[in-house]
């Protein structure tokens, strides 16, 4: 059966975090439940509807922020590294993690006999606990943002757990005794945002509960279940905003099922189950006239109190304003960011979201960057010239948004070994004019990603520091240097991370204790500009470093080999899409393709494709040059030779590129 759901508007409170909106429990089955929702002001609110309008049962004064709601007597509670098991307000157990937490969760005590608790940790690894202690660990395909009991429960056995990443990937583990089972995972094909929250509930009415999926891109997504257990995407419809909360039942009106969200500005909103326009005979229609008419009398009456309301506070702000002993009355308002490596693309997401309609948005970087086409923007950008000699402008970019944008998204690649700062200036629609300042570092390594495994069979270089630094001191140098480190030091004597390039797919092997730090890479250029980002941090803190570094020769073609088929494919794209223009005048000139190669008619068949393609991704090519010739200078600086005069003839060769060309190229100088 198709689903069908109609948005419905509610109302709205101040900005909401995660997981911060509920449905009480209804007096019978299918009436109507209230609604509870806390903000960022400190107010919990609960509401009901009737008759079309949202009517207050409750509203706490303004106090603390509020991120969360708990219940029983059991408060399983996490701060960025800590996490606490309180009962009855006595602490029970305790434990630092080696990585932010984003969520916890417990298995329902009642089912599983005793307490569950896990842990959703920024390193891409679930934790179950018992007690104070790990009982095990899960990894998973991305950072994971939240945790949901499958069906409400935990399954049929009451292990089932639901993971969301802020990747946007969906999967289902079973948290066993003694080990996790993976059932199923969903990839995001579809690109589509982070997931922010879960819920189970049956909207279609087939008697089994679907799934309910939020994410941060304002996607609303329910799944079915085939006779699998796999599921099957039913349903998705996009808000302007990221979706907070999620949670289905029956708020509007008796009987009509629906799926309640919230979203970041505080709009609590349905997708309900009732239809739009209903069958009726004529003494319904004039009933509906009547229930229409009161309904824009009340929003007239509303109207006209918010412009008295408007007029009010605008001549107190003016008489405020040109006081003489008036302060600063600069308005304030909430900015939802975030800054993410894209595994797929090699690229960054920078995701900014106000509460309130966005005018422009100012980049400007300090150091080279590429912006992407992003889809899903709709804003105006324009460019201004930069001297980066002078005032160390690489980069300065407005947009310009169009009326009622809160959400913004935009797409950048960097390049390795130049770091600095990006920064966004964010102006919204208000009075008086406004801005914040938000700033992202781009960081030396920045297109490598945390990983669980790498490949020890690969020829690596070997990068050795020596001399009196502490374990704090050398973790700060790496968390400088690369994305996705905590910035507390890990507990223990030594630690080990992994990481790849999702450019390239190299990879890195760190690992340092006090005094001592050894790092591994199958690419020289990535030990090189480790070995001089780490001499620069050394060197500003007055510490003796003694480096030593071991070169793989073997390692060089291992990367070519590595590059060859992104270069191959990226020079094919390169010469299609200069040939479209001259394969249309043919095709307008003799009137058909049929006189074509079928290599030719191919690439007219995939013209815009092609095309599309080729604008995605800008100065690909002239990337994948820069960083075979920093391989090529990279190889010899390691031996004390400066072959930067050889580099003309090096991109002659990449111009009529040929891998056997290249690699003897690289062996012979």
């Amino acid at each position: 059966m198709d689903l069908n759901l109609n948005r419905a508007d509610y109302l709205q409170v101040g900005v909401t975090s995660q997981k911060t909106m509920k449905l009480l429990p209804a007096s019978r089955y299918r009436a109507t439940q209230k609604v509870v929702v806390g903000d960022h002001d400190g107010v919990v609110m609960c509401f009901g509807m009737k008759k079309g309008e949202a009517v207050t049962v409750f509203k706490t004064l303004p106090g603390q922020k509020i991120a969360r709601h708990i219940s029983g007597s059991d408060l399983f509670l996490s701060a960025s590294y800590i996490y606490n098991h309180y009962c009855d307000c006595k602490d029970q157990h305790y434990y630092l993690s080696g990585d932010k937490i984003n969520d916890v969760i417990c298995l329902p005590v009642e089912r599983v006999l005793r307490d569950v608790p896990v842990l959703a940790c920024q390193d891409r690894v679930l934790r179950v606990l018992q007690g104070s202690d790990v009982m095990y660990e899960i990894e998973v395909p991305g950072p994971p943002t939240v945790l949901a009991l499958h069906n409400g429960n935990g399954g049929d056995s009451g292990e089932d757990l639901l993971y969301g990443t802020s990747d946007g990937k969906l999967g289902l583990i079973q948290i066993t005794t003694s080990k996790p089972i993976h059932k199923w995972e969903i990839r995001n094909e579809k690109k589509r945002g982070g997931i922010l929250c879960i819920d189970s509930f049956d909207i279609v009415g087939d008697g089994v509960k679907d799934l309910l999926v939020g994410r941060d891109d304002g996607m609303v997504e329910v799944y079915s279940f085939d006779n699998a257990n796999e599921p099957v995407l039913r349903f998705d419809q996009t808000l302007s905003e990221s979706v907070t909360s999620i949670q289905g039942g029956c708020v509007g009106k008796d009987g009509y099922d629906e799926i309640v969200v919230s979203t970041y500005s505080g709009w609590v909103t349905g997708l309900t189950t009732e239809p739009i326009h209903k069958e009726s005979g004529p003494g319904e229609e004039l009933k509906i006239n009547q229930e229409m008419q009161n309904k824009i009398s009340s929003l007239r009456s509303e109207l006209e109190h918010l412009q008295y309301k408007v007029l009010q506070e605008r001549e107190k702000y003016q008489q405020s304003s040109q006081s003489s002993k008036a302060k600063s009355a600069v308005p304030s308002f909430s900015v939802n960011d975030k800054f993410t490596l894209n595994k797929d693309d090699a690229s960054y997401s920078l995701i900014l979201e106000v509460q309130t309609a966005i005018d422009n948005v100012l980049i400007q970087s300090d150091v080279p960057i590429d912006l992407l086409d992003v889809d899903k923007n709709s804003a105006v950008v324009s460019f201004s010239s930069c001297d980066s000699e002078s005032n160390d402008n690489f980069l300065l970019a407005t947009y310009r948004c169009q009326a009622n944008t809160t959400r913004l998204e935009l797409k950048i690649r960097s390049i390795e070994g130049q770091y600095g700062t990006l920064q966004a200036y964010v102006t919204p629609r208000i009075q008086p004019k406004t801005c914040q300042a938000r700033q992202y570092l781009i960081k030396p390594l920045s297109l490598h990603q945390r990983t669980h495994f790498i490949d020890h069979d690969r020829p690596m270089n070997t990068l050795t520091l020596t001399g009196q630094f502490s374990f704090a001191e050398l973790h700060s140098w790496v968390v400088f240097c690369l994305p996705e480190v905590p910035e507390k030091p890990p507990a223990g004597e030594c630690v080990t991370f992994y990481f790849q390039n999702t450019f390239l797919d190299t990879q890195l092997e760190s690992t340092y204790r006090k005094g001592e730090g050894v790092f591994k890479s199958d690419n020289i250029s990535t030990i090189s500009i480790l070995k001089d980002v780490l001499s620069k941090e050394a060197t500003k803190r007055k510490i003796n470093l003694n480096i030593s570094y071991e070169i793989n020769e073997v390692s060089v073609k291992h990367t070519l080999k590595l590059i060859h088929p992104k270069l191959e494919y990226q020079l094919l794209l390169a010469k299609k899409v200069q040939l479209i223009d001259a394969l249309k005048e043919l095709q307008v000139h003799e009137g058909n393709t049929n006189f074509l190669i079928p290599e030719y008619r191919c690439i007219l068949e995939e013209a815009d494709h092609l095309q599309e393609e080729y604008k995605k991704q800008p100065a690909h090519l002239e990337r994948l040059y820069g960083m075979i010739t920093d391989l090529f200078i990279d190889k010899f600086k390691f031996k004390g030779t400066n072959v930067k005069t050889k580099v003309p003839l090096l991109l002659e060769i990449l111009d009529s590129y040929d891998q056997n060309a290249l690699i003897a190229f690289f062996d012979a100088a």
